[in-house]
């Protein structure tokens, strides 16, 4: 039977991968060392949102344990599945006047193992879309963090559907797809400071204004239960997040090698400056503060992680770990009640960093990108600002309205008695601790 036949057969399938194996091999286009790489980063990058799970559960109070690390576990299956059928097509799918993806390849079909030139040359199609799904995941994860401890789990499931299909997909298209209107513009996002954490941390911010304060905010202590807990989700974090940045160069080699360093580079710098200035602002150092900081830190180099060089990614940790040290003490003056500091470490962070890449970014370093403020070009400062404007109002109104929408139709948070109850046993019946 002919190959070509074997792929009209196979395409008779609403959900058919149209290339087959052989013809990918035949094409010599699939470089195995490069997609090793990437499936071993979108690996890394899946197990960011266990890592994210633990971070979390470890800085609630023990009543609401699992409920919280429940919130990052499912997201790894509503999110996926959201994926598969429709995300990746409205993400990166052929182009809409710049705005959002076609239907083309829904439910993945078309997305095979002959790379797409577009995207990843070097990879199979399909090697692309798991990677990318594993930022999808990671996402909505994330804005968990704004209403820890009083959100009912059935709404939580439909705001994270909906918050994907018209939130994340439109932006990341936006920014990565081609034809994208942001990339024409010039955006510079290797990894997702815009398309992940500004996304998130601004959608976090807008569900803790609107969701109000737990019961007891401001009035009872409400310290984490258990640091260690959140220590060992910050270690897999960290180590996911070489997946996260490193991996979007989506080739083994020089640019690769540079995402990793700068990575790690600015994680080390955000975690000892947070520590130097809580030790000089409160009398001594957490380890609670160095792991906010290490996130801070990898949160907001990952816009400007393949653009710019080691001592820039220095001084962009340093910004990282004072501005979001910041940025968090605002919550008690404010009086908002940002559960696990969603907003002030990704929100604040996924800005400060993208305008890092404004500033720092060197064509030297990447071709493919720009040169920063300080390297001749001040229009790309611009380019960025308008971008961190607009994502940051799309996301803030779009947030706003899903959530008036299913708080009028199916509630948001749960009673007050399941909340003093906790939500480990009000929401799942179980408990996280049985000794």
């Amino acid at each position: 039977m002919s190959k070509r036949l074997i792929s009209l057969i196979i395409s008779a399938g609403a959900l058919s991968l149209l290339p087959v194996c052989a013809y990918a091999q035949e094409t010599g286009k699939v470089d195995s060392g490069d997609t090793a790489f990437v499936l071993l980063s979108a690996a890394f990058v899946m197990l960011m949102t266990p890592g994210l799970a633990m971070f979390y559960g470890g800085m609630v109070r023990k009543k609401n344990v699992l409920g919280t690390i429940m919130h990052s576990f499912v997201a790894i299956a509503v999110v996926s599945i959201q994926w598969i059928l429709i995300g990746y097509s409205l993400s990166f799918g052929p182009d809409i006047n710049g705005i959002i993806g076609g239907l083309d390849w829904i439910g993945l079909k078309g997305v095979g193992l002959v790379p797409n030139p577009d995207y990843a040359p070097t990879v199979p199609h399909l090697a692309f879309m798991i990677y990318q799904a594993m930022f999808a995941v990671i996402t909505p994860a994330l804005i968990s963090g704004a209403f820890a401890e009083r959100m009912k789990f059935s709404s939580f499931l439909l705001f994270i559907l909906l918050w994907t299909t018209l939130v994340y997909d439109p932006v990341a298209h936006w920014v990565w797809g081609t034809g994208g209107w942001m990339k024409n513009s010039g955006v510079l996002d290797f990894a997702g400071g815009i398309v992940v954490h500004i996304t998130s941390g601004i959608s976090a911010l807008a569900a803790a204004l609107f969701i109000g304060r737990r019961k007891g905010f401001m009035r009872e202590p409400m310290p984490p239960h258990n640091l260690p807990l959140t220590v060992l989700g910050a270690g897999l974090l960290w180590f996911g997040w070489f997946g996260f940045n490193a991996g979007s160069a989506l080739s083994a080699g020089g640019l690769s090698t540079m995402a990793f360093v700068t990575t790690h580079t600015a994680a080390v710098s955000a975690t000892l400056v947070w520590v130097v200035i809580e030790w000089l602002h409160r009398g001594k150092p957490t380890m609670f503060g160095a792991a906010t900081g290490s996130i801070a830190g990898l949160a907001t180099i990952t816009p400007a992680s393949g653009f710019v060089g080691p001592m820039p990614a220095l001084i962009i940790g340093l910004l990282a770990g004072s501005v979001c040290y910041f940025a968090l003490n605002m919550k008690g003056k404010l009086r908002y009640d940002d559960s696990l500091d969603a907003f002030g470490v990704h929100g604040v962070g996924g800005i400060l960093g993208t305008i890092g890449a404004g500033l720092f970014a060197e064509k030297l370093i990447n071709p493919s990108g720009a040169d920063g403020f300080f390297f001749g070009n001040p229009h790309q400062l611009f380019i960025q600002l308008m971008s961190i404007a607009v994502v940051v109002i799309y996301s803030f109104a779009v947030t706003f309205i899903l959530l008036k929408l299913i708080d009028w139709s199916m509630g948001l948070r749960v009673s007050e008695e399941d909340e003093m109850m906790g939500l480990d046993l009000s929401q799942h019946e179980e408990s996280g601790y049985t000794l």
